[in-house]
């Protein structure tokens, strides 16, 4: 049965153009009939995996076990036209060497065109308005490169894409979209989940990779440790007359928090462009998102003491609020998270898709060789190993993360002092400099 080529594209594999118009922007809130006119015959499924969300996350999840002999099911509650052609979101992705070799054996990376991959050479952080940084270049890291800028859109794409390739061949993959989950339950032998058209489907395993904030993981009683940041970042990509060199910023100013992060020159004008991020109290954002571009950038150029020179907008601007999640598991009865649904980090370090990523693998790998020796691939044993093995790789960072924002956003005169001092150590500490840089490139 070939869902994926089929369901997977749920408003008709070749659907018109006005079609796919009626489907955009829906953002499941409410449901074309197109997307839904396969269920109107399947009331009940039964599978060996469901993955709960069509994020980046959850597609490559669905696209590492395509192939291993298993029937696998993913929810959406998106139109299928937002997770097939998805918008710029005005999130850059800093993807590690070595999340860049999974998006190659998923099939991703060629998926997408070079010019929309930015080498990022070095890092630069930069502690109020002292013009001294710490930087990491790309030779501590033996890579010419630490490691890529890809945006947010082009990964969920790519994802997409590969998926529907691996499931031409294998047809085992099936999208519902435009569907939301209702209820999960786990027993001992299965797990269920309800639907809120009505349908019922039944697996080994349910995995949630349905965001921070996932409903999933709350459906199966699992708690989270959630820090709101009481902050919003701001985000954009805008040109700028001064080069970057590749050269990402992490500029930790008094009262405000700025990121450069560098994007190959604008098409049309060559011009040098970075992706640009300003972290403020949410009604300051606020005001500042709904400026006019023209004094948008004026605004900008003042906040970056002008070190880039002129700015201009170059694409939308899009406004996310700062909260960091950590469940209290990540794993229970047939049950598994992967992605944000398991680690929700702050953006300052930039590993959040490259946890995603480790968790795929880590969790990919599991299943798929219990599936080659007919193990059952929802046992809790097998699940808790995924678990100690992702706490171990993540928790260490996400409490250095929580630490560096709690004392470089502090602008108390002690707080002023300690982070000048640790910045000036760390400059002087080759063996520090260089585990940052292990780091950036994973």
């Amino acid at each position: 049965m070939v869902r994926v080529a089929r369901e997977i594209d749920g408003c008709g594999a070749g659907r018109s153009a006005a079609r796919t118009r009626h489907c955009a922007g829906r953002s499941g809130r409410s449901r074309c009939p197109g997307c839904l006119s396969h269920l109107q015959i399947v009331r009940f499924m039964q599978a060996d995996i469901v993955i709960v969300g069509a994020g980046p996350a959850g597609l490559c999840l669905a696209r590492a076990l395509s192939g291993a002999g298993l029937k696998i099911v993913v929810v959406e509650q998106q139109c299928l036209a937002d997770i097939s052609e998805p918008q710029f979101d005005g999130r850059e992705i800093a993807l590690t060497q070595k999340s860049v070799r999974v998006m190659r054996k998923l099939g991703l990376w060629d998926l997408i065109e070079p010019h929309a991959r930015a080498p990022l050479r070095s890092a630069k952080v930069f502690n109020g308005p002292a013009p001294g940084a710490l930087e990491i270049g790309h030779e501590l890291s033996g890579h010419t490169e630490l490691g890529w800028l890809v945006s947010n859109h082009l990964i969920r794409k790519a994802a997409y894409e590969a998926l529907l390739q691996s499931t031409a061949t294998h047809a085992d993959v099936t999208l519902l979209a435009a569907q939301k989950v209702s209820g999960v339950k786990a027993g001992e032998d299965v797990a269920s989940v309800t639907l809120e058209s009505g349908e019922t489907l039944q697996a080994k395993l349910v995995v949630a990779a349905d965001s921070r904030f996932s409903a999933t993981r709350k459906m199966m009683g699992i708690a989270a440790n959630m820090h709101d940041f009481g902050k919003a970042m701001l985000v954009c990509r805008m040109t700028h007359a001064a080069p970057h060199e590749h050269a990402a910023w992490e500029w930790f100013d008094y009262g405000q928090t700025l990121a450069l992060l560098p994007m190959n020159a604008e098409r049309s004008t060559n011009a040098h462009q970075s992706s640009v991020v300003l972290t403020l109290a949410v009604g300051q954002i606020d005001e500042i998102a709904a400026l006019d571009p023209e004094a948008f950038a004026r605004h900008i150029e003042q906040r970056f003491m002008r070190r880039l020179g002129a700015m201009k907008l170059s694409s939308t601007r899009h406004v996310y609020p700062l909260v960091a999640v950590y469940p209290e598991r990540f794993v229970g009865q047939r049950f598994a998270a992967v992605g944000d649904a398991a680690v929700g980090m702050h953006p300052v370090t930039a590993h959040g898709f490259n946890f995603g990523l480790l968790g795929v693998e880590n969790l990919g790998n599991r299943i798929i060789d219990a599936k080659t020796r007919g193990l059952d691939i929802g046992a809790l044993p097998l699940l808790q190993r995924y678990e100690a093995e992702h706490r171990r790789a993540t928790r260490p960072l996400y409490l250095a993360t929580r630490f560096i924002t709690d004392v470089y956003t502090n602008n108390t005169a002690p707080a002023k002092l300690a982070r000048d001092f640790l910045l000036r150590a760390a400059s002087r500490f080759m063996p520090f400099r260089k585990a940052i840089a292990a780091s950036l490139t994973g």
